[in-house]
């Protein structure tokens, strides 16, 4: 044989690519990887701020989906609103708990008005703030505007969709946990007075056979215009408490206050 034969080179493989990828160019196997990948990162940054790892990270990811976001072909079930539903049910029910447990003198009433005042949307949508969700949801493609508010007006619902979400995933347990953490506090310092001070030191002297407290003006200073009122409050057997206040009413319900704290009374404004 000749030395001069050329060499004979083989045909690539079928499906085999002969020569390298372009740059920025993958494969679809390669695209999805690369998307599981940052999906994963994305779950576990979002269960490290719940405080919850999910053993079905699809229930999560299902919590902050808006229906939005969902193509025509699929059912509006797979966005938040059946675990807002749950969560919504699970919440009323750990809270309603918690304020049994924390408020043994309170009486039904004060109690459902403590539990309305921390299960409502806005409460929830506090929530959802604090630990950072407002930028996970998940929307369709709207404007930016209507996305911030979209995500504004939906916070409530993916804070009560994320405790529907761990309770599925932990169960009662876990969605306590997920409460506690981020509800005792609030539960502890509810942000607006619950009921009337006055309203509660009198009821309070009633079921111990007192009288009716007694106000009286102590002293009036400042201007005619801008007067300060400095207020007592008598109950027999009680050291007096003082209140001030632009108004004799309202120096009447700080000194009612100071009384109520000073004696441990249950169901004030302020006290736990």
């Amino acid at each position: 044989m000749s030395d001069d034969t050329p060499d004979i080179q083989t045909a690539p493989i079928a499906g085999q690519a002969s020569y390298p990828l372009e740059p920025g160019h993958e494969g679809v196997a390669a695209k999805k990887k690369r998307s599981r990948a940052g999906t994963k990162a994305a779950t576990a940054a979002i269960e490290a701020r719940v405080g919850h790892k999910f053993s079905e990270p699809g229930l999560l990811m299902t919590a902050i989906t808006h229906v939005s976001a969902l193509k025509p072909s699929r059912k509006r079930g797979e966005s938040y609103q059946r675990l807002e539903f749950l969560g919504d049910h699970v919440l009323g029910l750990i809270v309603s708990d918690m304020l049994y447990r924390a408020f043994p003198n309170a009486d039904e009433g004060e109690l459902s008005k403590r539990l309305a005042d921390l299960v409502r949307k806005e409460s929830c949508a506090e929530v959802a703030k604090s630990l950072g969700l407002t930028d996970d949801i998940k929307l369709g493609a709207v404007g930016a505007s209507a996305s911030a508010r979209l995500r504004k007006s939906v916070l409530g619902d993916i804070c009560e969709a994320v405790i529907g979400a761990v309770f599925i995933d932990g169960g009662y347990v876990a969605a306590a946990a997920f409460v506690e953490r981020n509800w005792t506090e609030r539960m502890q310092k509810p942000r607006r007075p619950l009921r009337d001070p006055k309203t509660v030191l009198q009821e309070w002297a009633q079921g111990k056979g007192l009288p009716t407290p007694v106000y009286r003006e102590v002293e009036r200073t400042g201007p005619h215009h801008d007067p300060q009122f400095r207020v007592a409050v008598d109950l027999p057997g009680l050291d007096p408490a003082e209140g001030i206040g632009g108004s004799k009413r309202a120096a009447e319900k700080v000194a009612a206050s100071v009384m109520i704290a000073r004696e441990g009374v249950g169901g004030g404004s302020n006290d736990g």
